[in-house]
């Protein structure tokens, strides 16, 4: 009897699951095994996903607001009936922590919910004219429609959650979403489609290609797609945008996010802890993760041997072991960049506190300290689980620090000094301050993203609605106020 080999999971065509003309392994990257194969649509499905998507664009965005509400819920129970499935899958192909994972499906859940709940009361505004005299009797409904069907690019790092944060927003204000997930990283993306198969969305609402290469570009230059929704790294970002400048292009990008410990901060535990854990807890795969810790001299004799220890205490190792908190990176090569990074920075006079060593696609937890700020580690983002630490002599510098970079996403402030918190939002160049913590809060629900290098748009469910729609304005006359 011959072996039985199973079909590559299918890839989703205008809300179909249909098989492809090739298929790609997906690998385990804490130990390189086969987790799944994946189909790979030909240029004639794109072709077909694409032209689907421009076909029902006009019908769906009329669509009842309940409708799409109702199918974005529904698709959120659905999260939580199978989130332990999800989860699982979710580390399987991305390495992250089970811990870290089930956070995720958990957060997906409440983007969709999200969605939901804005689907239903995304309707516009209205302005009266009569602040002039011309403008008597007349006024303005402003309404939000679609811009059209969007190509959503998904990252590698949070493989249902940040897909999530492009397809709810979509559906809910009633545009076609075509979900290219990262190559590394597709069943999540995959495994949604299903998901979305259940509902009532029309046929063409929806598509999942896990394509590469020229169907990719044949898709962001598509004049069928006029929205691009893309989450990832700073160069194909730009890259993206260039290839496209007539359309309407969001980006959510890189970062290289600061602490900031204050000398009036007295919980130095705390502080420590939370820098030590989102500065790692994914492998500081995450593009909110701390890298750059800028600590006042009055409190750094105490506070670093306490953020060493705490990233010393870090558990590593498979990712399936709910008590693991740094797992892999997503391969080998981007866990050898990591380790030569740091080579770079010790190399240049660096102190290395703990960590620095690689195995494979694993890098261990590091605190290196007086890092030169032409190292890359210092002033790109280092996506890997490094933190280093500066000492500065007063918040005023701790400012200038954190601004010496071509990132711009978030920052954490360690005060309880409401002026210190107001100067913090005003001088700092980011898209986000968080005072007391660190950057590891990332509401679904509020507009996130930065300024700089790191990206145009804002992710966030009425955010990304907002991106994903255009004003209009009809002008009622002979109306009595």
């Amino acid at each position: 009897m011959d072996a039985f080999t199973p079909q590559p999971r299918p890839c989703w065509i205008a809300g179909r699951a249909e098989q492809g003309v090739s298929a790609i392994a997906v690998h385990h990257p804490f130990d390189g095994t086969e987790v799944a194969s994946v189909a790979v649509p030909g240029p004639e499905q794109v072709e077909r996903a694409v032209a689907a998507a421009a076909g029902v664009a006009k019908e769906f965005r009329r669509t009842p607001a309940h409708v799409r509400a109702k199918a974005l819920l529904q698709v959120s129970e659905a999260l939580v009936e199978r989130a332990e499935e999800i989860a699982e899958t979710i580390t399987a192909e991305n390495g992250k922590p089970l811990k870290w994972a089930e956070i995720e499906v958990r957060r997906a859940v409440s983007t969709f919910r999200f969605a939901a709940e804005e689907a239903r009361r995304f309707s516009g505004d209205l302005q009266r004219l009569d602040t002039d005299a011309g403008g008597e009797g007349r006024m303005a409904v402003v309404r939000r429609v679609p811009r059209g069907p969007v190509l959503a690019v998904a990252p590698f790092n949070f493989p249902l959650n940040l897909v999530a944060h492009k397809v709810a927003p979509a559906l809910a204000v009633g545009a076609p979403v075509i979900v290219k997930p990262a190559s590394a990283t597709p069943l999540s993306a995959l495994l949604l489609g299903e998901l979305l198969a259940e509902t009532d969305l029309p046929e063409g609402a929806f598509s999942v290609l896990p394509v590469r290469g020229s169907d990719m570009k044949s898709l962001v230059t598509d004049e069928r797609l006029p929205v691009i929704s893309f989450t990832g790294s700073t160069g194909v970002g730009w890259s993206m945008m260039d290839s496209a400048p007539r359309k309407h292009v969001v980006m959510e990008l890189g970062s290289n996010s600061a602490a900031i410990v204050c000398p009036d901060w007295t919980d130095l535990d705390f502080a420590a802890e939370r820098i030590a854990t989102f500065g790692n807890y994914q492998g500081g795969q995450s593009c909110i993760a701390v890298q750059r810790v800028l600590v006042h001299r009055d409190v750094a004799g105490e506070f670093v041997p306490k953020l060493v220890e705490a990233v010393r205490g870090l558990k590593t190792g498979d990712p399936h072991d709910p008590e693991v908190e740094v797992g892999p990176l997503i391969d080998e090569d981007n866990a050898r960049r990591v380790e030569e990074w740091v080579a770079e920075a010790l190399t240049g006079g660096a102190v290395l506190h703990v960590g620095g060593g690689r195995s494979g696609t694993s890098v261990e937890p590091t605190v290196v300290q007086d890092v030169p700020v032409e190292a890359r580690l210092w002033h790109q983002e280092v996506f890997g689980p490094v933190l280093a630490v500066a000492v500065v002599d007063s918040v005023d510098e701790a400012f200038e620090q954190a601004n010496a970079t071509d990132y711009g996403l978030q920052a954490g402030v360690f005060t309880k000094d409401v002026t210190v918190a107001f100067a913090a939002a005003a001088e700092l160049e980011v898209g986000g301050v968080i005072i007391g913590d660190v950057p590891s809060y990332r509401a679904d629900q509020m507009p996130y993203g930065g300024v700089k290098g790191s990206g145009t748009g804002r992710e966030g469910v009425r955010s990304a609605m907002e991106d994903f729609t255009e004003e209009r304005t009809m002008v009622l006359t002979g109306i009595t106020l």
